[in-house]
């Protein structure tokens, strides 16, 4: 397949936008850390992080359950970046790194106790997510994602087309507790990312960086529209965050 050339400079203006951030979505280790401590203890886990980008959160499940973390994305240079970090934290030896898709998962059936997956499902969608994904849970297995979600009913126009249009198949935390159950999983606790999982590590870097490569590219109509639409997005946060947020769910396989 020949890939148009206006979408490769669009990729590479997005990938220099979100190069080396600290975060590639919402959440830091604190957060990370609580969601894990809500699950029973496992001795030594076999860890699969879906979607892992850069890996902070990769490494930190390492720290956290002193087992075996295989983190997995599509994006070689984010896993070339979780590879530097395992290496310089010697690692190597229960810590890895794979280019591969969320959409077909490459592991033999029961492969592992956790599944762990922040700010990437809404790519499959959350539904088909928890579905497929449950075959290479092991028995009482667990799964602990972060969704998107409305925060409260009847959110204003704006805000509602624009999820309609970036992401048109956000629910309610309700709705989606009723997917958990409805897919044969025991929710074992949640709690919503609170405002500086979102500013702290991810908007406030990103922010900055929008404003220094909109200087840079300012006579590039096509970059700026990238720009734009990164920059609309920090906007609708800052100005409607009571009304939608990252959920994490935390979930058992029944």
């Amino acid at each position: 397949m020949i890939i148009p050339r206006e979408t490769l400079m669009i990729n590479d203006i997005f990938f220099e936008i979100h190069q080396d951030l600290p975060r590639e979505d919402p959440g830091q280790d604190k957060y990370t850390q609580k969601a894990f401590e809500m699950l029973p203890k496992v001795d030594r886990p076999r860890i699969l992080d879906i979607g892992c980008g850069p890996g902070g959160q990769t490494m930190e499940l390492a720290r956290l359950s002193q087992g075996e973390v295989i983190g997995i994305d599509i994006h070689q240079p984010y896993l070339d970046k979780l590879q530097s970090k395992i290496k310089a934290s010697d690692l190597s030896d229960r810590v890895k790194a794979l280019n591969q898709s969320m959409f077909s998962l490459k592991f033999p059936d029961e492969s592992f106790d956790i599944i762990w997956a922040e700010g990437a499902i809404y790519t499959i969608g959350f539904e088909r997510g928890i579905t497929e994904w449950k075959r290479v849970i092991k028995p009482h297995g667990f799964l602990v994602v972060t969704e998107m979600a409305w925060l409260r009913q009847n959110p204003p126009r704006e805000i509602f087309d624009y999820w309609m249009k970036c992401y048109p198949k956000i629910l309610t935390t309700d709705e989606n507790m009723e997917i958990i159950s409805r897919c044969d999983y025991k929710l074992l606790g949640y709690f919503p990312l609170p405002e500086d999982a979102w500013w702290v590590e991810y908007y406030g870097p990103l922010e900055k960086r929008v404003r220094m490569l909109k200087q840079k590219y300012a006579d590039d109509p096509q970059a700026l529209e990238v720009f734009n639409n990164e920059q609309q997005e920090i906007d609708m946060y800052r100005k409607f965050s009571h009304w939608y947020g990252y959920i994490f769910f935390v979930m058992q396989k029944t």
